[in-house]
C-alpha cells in the first residue's frame, strides 16, 4: 500500500487551546455585504430619527414660548385700550359733577345711565374701581398727588381724598388711584 499522508485539521488535536475564530459561513459575500450595508443604514435612520425627534421637541417649546408671548402682547394691548375708556368714563363723572344742580334734565339723566352702562361693562370684564378713602397710603395702588396736613397720628399716611379714582381687574392694577395724603407736620 503507498504511503499516505493524513493531516489532522482538529483545533484540540493540534493543541491550540481554543477554537478557531472563524466559523465558515454558508451565506455568499455578496449577500454578508448586504447586510453590513443594511446595519449601516438602520444605525443611519436610527441618528437621522432622533435628530427629527429632537428638532421637533424644539419646534414644539418654540411654538409654546411664542403662543405665550403673544398672549401677552394681546393682554397689554386689551389692558391699554381699557386704561384708555377709563379716561372716557372720568369725562363722564365730570359732566355729571357739572350737571349735579340740574338732575331732572332728560341729557343729565342720559348721560347717567351712559355712565352705568359703562360701568356695567367693565364689571362684566373683571374690572373694578378702587375706593382708597381712609386706606393707608399703598404705592401700588395709589399715587400721591398732594398731602395734607393729619389732625392725629392715626391719620398720618391715610388717604383723605380722591383726585382721580383708581381700577383693577383682578388683582392687577389697570390704573393707580391718583390721591391726596393725610402727613403730620
Amino acid at each position: 500500500m503507498p504511503d499516505m499522508k493524513v493531516t489532522d485539521r482538529r483545533w484540540w488535536v493540534r493543541g491550540e487551546g481554543e477554537a478557531p475564530s472563524e466559523t465558515p459561513s454558508l451565506k455568499p459575500t455578496y449577500i454578508e455585504e448586504l447586510e453590513a450595508r443594511l446595519a449601516e443604514k438602520d444605525l443611519e435612520i436610527q441618528q437621522l430619527l432622533q435628530k427629527y425627534r429632537g428638532a421637533s421637541d424644539e419646534f414644539e417649546q418654540a411654538r409654546a414660548r411664542l403662543r405665550k408671548e403673544v398672549g401677552k402682547d394681546v393682554e397689554r394691548g386689551r389692558r391699554s385700550l381699557i386704561v384708555s375708556f377709563l379716561e372716557v368714563l372720568d369725562n363722564l363723572d365730570r359732566a355729571l359733577e357739572v350737571g349735579e344742580d340740574r338732575g331732572d334734565d332728560p341729557f343729565v339723566q342720559g348721560v347717567a345711565l351712559v355712565r352705568q352702562q359703562f360701568i356695567a361693562t367693565l364689571e362684566g370684564l373683571g374690572i373694578t374701581r378702587v375706593n382708597p378713602i381712609d386706606q393707608l397710603f399703598d404705592p401700588a395702588m395709589h399715587e400721591a398727588v398732594s398731602t395734607a396736613p393729619a389732625e392725629s397720628a392715626d391719620v398720618d399716611g391715610r388717604v383723605i381724598g380722591v383726585v382721580r379714582p383708581g381700577y383693577v381687574m383682578g388683582e392687577d392694577v389697570l390704573r393707580p388711584a391718583q390721591v391726596a395724603v393725610a402727613r403730620l407736620p
